[in-house]
């Protein structure tokens, strides 16, 4: 989280060797790990300069949530960008052909293969190879967007809906307009340590077909706790309620719920739906530990929709509280079925941690308008009173 990080951050010397990036994204995805919790060790270990760029990159993740929750459209015109091209793929058969090798690791790329069978095989890229993927399936392989950002939430561990959907747009030049990303051999083969050197790419960006960013819309408003007893609903996105919600609170019942095999428009991998299966049990178990209350798996049983009502039914609360569900496939698959409990005469409360609530209002343009906010924020949330940060 210190020095070596911010020094060395972008280089990817290999599945085997990886000292110098934390691996941490899935965790922080479903928040096993908070924000606060790994701002905090970072920089009680080498204080605000060395911490700068780890706690920056931190900050990255939460800037496209906020930046999304304010741009919600953007998520779905992705959804539909996506079924449309991959209905493109059933009539064109050259581009499914050209599709097909790239997923496989068969376009003849250094690099770019080895990184399709990594992702394939480990659920995980290096930041800079996510990077160099994107803009060589943009630009030298002209394959549409959205179906590397599919590819991309089909097998990712840390797949999540903001920081995927709008680095793919990033990359592409259309979350920032006209400023696309070209992945050159140079920066390659520096950054892979020498493993990789790329002859034959794009030397030149094109316009990628997308939709441009909407207006900025106010973010919707958190709920409160109830004054009353109520019961606990965890999705995907929220798996450390441990860390911000009061162990002392009058909590009736826990269940938890995921939707990993909505995340993406093909079947997700094995590996991906265990892990976030695994992530909600583990956020499961500690939550019924820190409130002393039985928690139940809903995703266990097949039908979801029918086991969520009838665990709502069984409650004597009429209350149920879940952390806020941002932008995503969570909120689609979820939010008809909290309108039907609503229309059974539940009340449903989605609350939204501090470090959300802090940070998004400065998420509703260019990042670094909210980089500079970061100290001012962090001193807001007691998390580091009077902190400076480099850069």
């Amino acid at each position: 989280m210190g020095a070596q990080y911010a020094h060395r951050r972008n280089i990817d010397p290999g599945e085997e060797a990886r000292p110098n990036v934390s691996q941490l994204s899935p965790f922080f995805r479903h928040r096993l790990i908070s924000e606060e919790e790994a701002v905090s060790a970072a920089l009680t270990v080498h204080g605000g300069e060395q911490a700068t760029k780890f706690i920056q990159e931190i900050c990255w993740r939460t800037y496209f949530n906020g930046w999304l929750e304010h741009h919600p459209s953007v998520w779905s015109d992705y959804v539909s960008d996506r079924d449309a091209q991959f209905q493109a793929l059933e009539k064109d058969k050259g581009l499914r052909a050209d599709y097909e090798a790239a997923i496989e690791g068969r376009a003849g790329i250094d690099g770019f293969d080895h990184w399709a069978g990594e992702l394939t095989e480990t659920g995980y890229l290096h930041n800079h190879a996510r990077m160099s993927f994107a803009s060589i399936w943009l630009f030298t392989l002209k394959l549409p967007w959205a179906l590397g950002a599919d590819f991309f939430l089909r097998h990712l561990h840390d797949g999540d809906p903001a920081s995927n959907t709008l680095s793919w747009r990033w990359v592409a030049g259309l979350h920032t307009p006209g400023k696309t990303y070209l992945a050159k051999k140079e920066a390659i083969e520096t950054c892979s340590d020498g493993r990789f050197a790329p002859d034959n790419l794009a030397q030149s960006g094109r316009q990628v077909p997308g939709a441009e960013n909407p207006q900025s819309q106010q973010l919707p408003a958190r709920d409160s706790l109830p004054d009353e007893r109520f019961a606990l609903l965890l999705t995907e996105d929220d798996l450390s309620v441990e860390t911000w919600l009061d162990e002392h609170l009058d909590i009736e019942a826990i269940a938890g719920l995921h939707s990993a095999e909505t995340r993406c428009a093909a079947d997700v991998s094995e590996q991906a739906v265990a892990f976030t299966n695994g992530a909600l049990k583990d956020g499961l178990a500690r939550a019924g530990s820190h409130f002393g209350v039985s928690a139940q798996n809903l995703s266990d049983d097949r039908d979801r929709q029918t086991a969520l009502k009838d665990w709502a039914n069984s409650l004597e609360t009429r209350h149920i509280v879940l952390p806020y569900i941002p932008a995503g496939w969570t909120h689609d698959t979820l939010s008809p079925l909290l309108s039907e409990l609503q229309a059974d005469g539940l009340h449903i409360h989605q609350i939204r941690r501090n470090w959300d609530e802090c940070f998004w209002p400065h998420a509703k343009k260019g990042f670094f308008k909210l980089r500079k906010q970061i100290p001012s924020v962090l001193d807001a949330l007691d998390i580091a009173e009077g902190l400076k940060l480099d850069g």
